[in-house]
């Protein structure tokens, strides 16, 4: 029973984990369109961040979901082996959104 509870309590982690990213996105499109700046190539730099924040998110709930029913059948069987999949995917994400917000940030702030 221990097991199928920390099972949940995972997902619901991922589940907010992907809320954040998504709220990343969300937060730079609206801090972009909210200063006097109004270049093209600076909107389409802030409009791809949140898009891709927000496809990212939607991956993340679905590989947290699959991941979730994965181990609880690993579980109930007593096959469970630790994923390190997930913690690479988010590690790239993660970092690729850094890298994308610091493109951004040197972009929009060079003369």
């Amino acid at each position: 029973m221990q097991q199928h509870l920390a099972n949940e309590r995972t997902y619901l982690a991922w589940i907010r984990t992907a809320i954040a990213i998504i709220g990343v996105g969300f937060l730079a499109t609206t801090l972009h369109f909210n200063t006097p700046m109004n270049e093209f190539l600076d909107n389409t730099i802030a409009m791809f961040i949140s898009l891709f924040s927000l496809l990212m998110g939607l991956l993340t709930i679905f590989f947290a979901t699959f991941v979730y029913y994965r181990n609880r059948k690993a579980i109930n069987s007593q096959t469970f082996h630790s994923s390190y999949k997930i913690i690479f995917y988010m590690t790239f994400i993660i970092t690729a959104i850094l890298v994308l917000f610091g493109i951004y940030y040197f972009f929009v702030n060079t003369p």
